[in-house]
């Protein structure tokens, strides 16, 4: 299965769990269910993803037939975080704290973040081989296990416990579809070594620090909307900004499924130069199908709210989801485009400080933000919080003197966006509905196909035409 279909079928299924769960929960259990799973992201963030990331950069093919040590170090540091995070938890949870969410559901939401976790390092795994149909059949099977678990336990049992466990056996189905290609022969915990464990926490504790620092905005806001305004409320508010986060993280990381490992191996096999050149036509690529994609989202909101958003969850959905799209754009130019500038040459720490400007940043506004502005107000914060960490990061890399993309590539994604922004937002006045968002998605895509077309912007003009005349790309 093609990372394409791979891309289509996830961003699909994350939709339709997502609004399902929603509507069988309601704002307020959809509330709770939003705060743990906020809690789940954190975790995972925090003490899974810098494993992630030391997947995707030091093991492939190679590592694999030549460096049994590199997986087993791999297996054996996730399954010690693991257990270590289990009797923390324990500890906590036993220990009577008071905390916004039951006892019952913080277990859950740690338990999601550990199942997470481990899908999302077996992932990296099997990308970093370039295993397309496996990556394919994994994606697969734990999206069609989440809506038969996940969003079927929403709907039965309208609790949000029962559907985060929907969502730890949807993981726990995915693995054991693909377990034949996640297993190593010789990777073994007795062939792990101390030295690469410490070569893994280098690389990737810096990049996981910042992803911490970033995820620790929505959960602070998250916790300010429930404590103040309620779990209706924050409902109301998680609903947007998951939605919205779903549709800029599925096209992001598709990218960086695509792009990034083209780096890793262009310097693997040609050196540090060749891979950076790749960096910075990765850049353009990114910007060319970032820019028009959220401006096409915001474009076609009041027809999307119409046709798929619950009832009672309209209105404050658009409002919201309007708010934070600048800050999702940011935050994916940093995560897909700017970040692969430091991870290629092993200097993470500079994506730390944009985070850590970003994270002081929001909670500078959201504190001098006047209670009576409402949500509306940390949706913003939100927002603005991160253009600024976009800002930051992007000149601490003017430092690092990268290869950049083309100016043309830059001028072309955003005036092709741009030009798609003035024909639709006229067409915003119509009647929201199928025929509306139809009519948009065509001549937006008619619009910026054609600025792309004429200036070949990010090369997409060469690359179609080579695939159009069946040449290697």
């Amino acid at each position: 299965m093609s990372v394409a279909v791979t891309f289509a079928l996830n961003t699909a299924f994350n939709f339709v769990i997502g609004l399902l769960v929603a509507k069988f929960l309601g704002p307020a259990e959809f509330g709770r269910f939003a705060l743990a799973t906020a809690i789940a992201v954190f975790v995972n963030s925090a003490l899974f993803d810098w494993i992630r990331l030391a997947a995707t950069r030091f093991y492939s093919q190679r590592a694999r037939d030549e460096q049994p040590a590199t997986r087993a170090t791999l297996d054996l540091v996730f399954a010690l975080v693991a257990s270590a995070l289990g009797v923390g938890a324990l500890a906590v949870i036993l220990s009577g704290v008071e905390l916004q969410l039951s006892g019952a559901l913080l277990a859950m939401a740690i338990a999601v973040g550990v199942a997470n976790g481990l899908f999302d390092y077996h992932t990296a795994l099997v990308r970093a081989r370039f295993l397309d149909g496996v990556y394919g059949r994994l994606i697969l099977a734990k999206n069609v296990a989440a809506l038969l678990f996940t969003a079927g336990g929403a709907w039965w049992f309208q609790s949000a416990r029962m559907a985060l466990i929907g969502i730890c056996l949807s993981v726990a189905s995915s693995l054991v579809a693909g377990r034949a290609a996640l297993i190593d022969p010789g990777a073994t915990p007795a062939a792990a070594r101390r030295d690469l464990a410490g070569a893994f926490a280098r690389y990737g504790l810096p990049l996981v620090l910042a992803g911490v620092l970033y995820q620790a905005i929505p959960l602070l806001n998250r916790s300010i909307v429930a404590a103040q305004w309620g779990f209706a409320e924050t409902g109301q508010f998680a609903l947007a900004y998951d939605i919205g986060v779903r549709i800029v993280a599925a096209i992001g990381s598709t990218l960086d499924v695509l792009l990034f490992q083209l780096a890793v191996r262009a310097e693997e096999r040609h050196g540090l130069d060749r891979a950076r050149q790749q960096v910075g036509r990765n850049i353009g690529l990114v910007l060319a199908i970032l820019a028009p994609s959220c401006a096409g989202v915001w474009a076609i909101l009041p027809s999307f709210e119409a046709l798929v958003v619950p009832a009672e969850f309209r209105g404050p959905f658009a409002a919201y989801l309007t708010l934070l799209l600048p800050g999702f754009f940011a935050f994916a130019v940093m995560q897909y485009a700017l970040s692969p500038v430091f991870q290629i040459g092993h200097r993470t720490l500079p994506v730390v400080a944009a985070a850590a400007l970003a994270c002081l940043t929001n909670v500078a506004l959201v504190w001098f933000a006047p209670r009576e502005a409402g949500v509306a107000a940390l949706a913003a914060s939100q927002s603005l919080a991160v253009c600024v960490g976009l800002v930051a990061l992007l000149a601490l890399a003017a430092l690092e003197r990268p290869v950049w993309p083309r100016w043309r590539d830059v001028a072309g994604a955003f005036g092709g966006a741009a030009l798609m922004l003035a024909a639709l937002t006229p067409l915003r006045a119509l009647t929201p509905g199928l025929a509306t968002g139809a009519l948009q998605i065509v001549v937006g895509l008619a619009v910026c196909g054609a600025v792309f077309a004429l200036f070949d912007v990010a090369g997409l003009r060469t690359l179609a035409l080579r695939r159009w005349r069946a040449q290697p790309a």
